[in-house]
């Protein structure tokens, strides 16, 4: 009987842990989870210096802060930050996948490639939209 209980208990721990770690999501996947759910206001024109670059290697993920500059929609410069705060230029030509300048759809962009193979994406995370405010309730006193 105790054998029994302790292979169960085992059991029922690793099924929890494979669950918990199951859930766990990488820095994109969070991202783009908190905009699916809340959407994002439009990317204006401009030179947005606080976004965010998931790149996507293999199985890997990981993500870096970064400058771009928008024109007409479509993403036309980027820039890496450094530890020491300062900024530089990415000078790889970089596409979508058709080809193209890369567009912005709710707050993030499309898949990003570059000659070299490298494949991200940049997310806009000033424009994600505040979560939804939630009423406050009152609890209603028995002796009324």
């Amino acid at each position: 009987m105790r054998k029994f209980l302790l292979l169960s208990a085992t059991s029922f721990l690793m099924i929890l842990g494979s669950f918990a770690s199951a859930q766990d999501l990488n820095c994109y996947e969070k991202l783009e989870k908190a905009f699916k759910k809340r959407g994002a206001y439009t990317v204006s024109d401009n030179i947005h210096r606080n976004v965010i670059i998931s790149f996507f290697e293999d199985d890997d993920v990981y993500c870096i802060k970064a400058k771009v500059r928008v024109e007409n929609g479509y993403i036309t410069s980027i820039f890496y930050y450094y530890e020491d705060g300062t900024s530089e230029l990415y000078e790889k030509k970089f596409t979508n996948v058709k080809n193209e300048p890369p567009r912005i759809e709710n707050g993030i962009s499309e898949m990003i490639t570059n000659a070299d193979g490298e494949r991200f994406k940049v997310v806009f995370i000033e424009k994600l939209k505040p979560k939804q405010k939630k009423l406050k309730r009152v609890s209603i006193p028995d002796d009324l």
